[in-house]
């Protein structure tokens, strides 16, 4: 069974940071893309940055020149720095991975269970 668990989150003032993190485990062959999601009340789901096993980088609009995202692929990590935080960011930020299973041939997205980010303004 894969698990993805995120921390991190919490409440901070507009012009603040917070860094999530986000940890896989269980059985796992091999990991492609992980990327940070967030769904703020009433709105959908929207990615705000990726990054693939080699290290390339997506970002959404909104997270460029603010958000970094980076991961440790021997820990099977991934983060997301968020500096300079706007009320509008306030969301549940969740990871997802592009995970390939032990006993699979196929990568699959996990998600993890998601973690509030509230930014007061």
């Amino acid at each position: 069974q894969v698990q993805l668990v995120e921390s991190g989150g919490g409440l901070v003032q507009a012009g603040g940071s917070l860094r999530l993190s986000c940890a896989a485990s269980g059985s796992i062959v091999s990991i492609n893309d992980m990327g940070w999601y967030r769904q703020a009340p009433g709105k959908q789901r929207e990615l705000v940055a990726s990054i693939s096993s080699e290290g390339m980088t997506n970002y959404a609009d909104s997270a460029k020149g603010r958000f970094t995202i980076s991961r440790d692929n021997a820990k099977k990590m991934v983060d997301l720095q968020m500096n300079r935080l706007k009320p509008e960011d306030t969301a549940v930020y969740s990871c997802n991975a592009a995970v390939r299973a032990a006993g699979y041939w196929n990568h699959y997205a996990y998600w993890g269970q998601g973690t509030q980010v509230t930014v007061s303004s």
